[in-house]
């Protein structure tokens, strides 16, 4: 992996309890563990955008929470993602898997939802579906399916240090 593979930067407004994450994500056989530096621990409300720089369609991301840390989901708590119509989250809290949508090579994705962590220095991971271009429309389905039900499995990691500018 180049450093150059995985540009990300955070914006954290500690007024509004919003952390806003963008950048770019240039690999396709890796996951990717992003850390966080917070002003402080407890519920954050996430922004993320990326811009899909592979040469693969992304079909569904999944995010996976450290052990410190939990996703937020109540009625007031939005968790979307203007590419992906569907969402799941595990009854643990610490899994959530954006689907039924795509990310084209070039697209960027955006996806909001909130984290509750115990720690300043929050760490998730993240993981993207492309189809593999040999399986028919239900082998794909099936493989989405199973990956929404059961996760995705491991890959090969990445580690990012996000850096986050404090404003308010």
């Amino acid at each position: 992996m180049r450093a150059r593979d995985i540009q990300l930067a955070g914006v954290a407004d500690v007024r509004r309890r919003v952390l806003m994450i963008s950048g770019a994500i240039d690999t396709a056989g890796h996951d990717v563990s992003v850390c966080v530096n917070l002003p402080e621990p407890g519920r954050w409300q996430i922004i993320k955008s990326e811009t899909n720089l592979t040469d693969q369609t992304w079909v569904a991301m999944q995010v996976v929470t450290d052990e410190e840390s939990t996703f937020v989901n109540d009625e007031d708590t939005l968790v979307l993602s203007r590419q992906f119509s569907k969402s799941f989250m595990t009854p643990d809290q610490r899994r959530l898997t954006f689907y039924d949508g795509e990310v084209r090579p070039g697209e960027a994705v955006l996806k909001v939802y909130t984290l509750e962590t115990g720690s300043r220095r929050p760490t998730y991971s993240y993981s993207r579906y492309s189809p593999i271009s040999t399986d028919t429309a239900e082998q794909s389905s099936q493989t989405l399916q199973d990956l929404i039900t059961d996760g995705m499995g491991e890959r090969p990691v990445v580690e990012v240090i996000v850096p986050v500018t404090i404003i308010g």
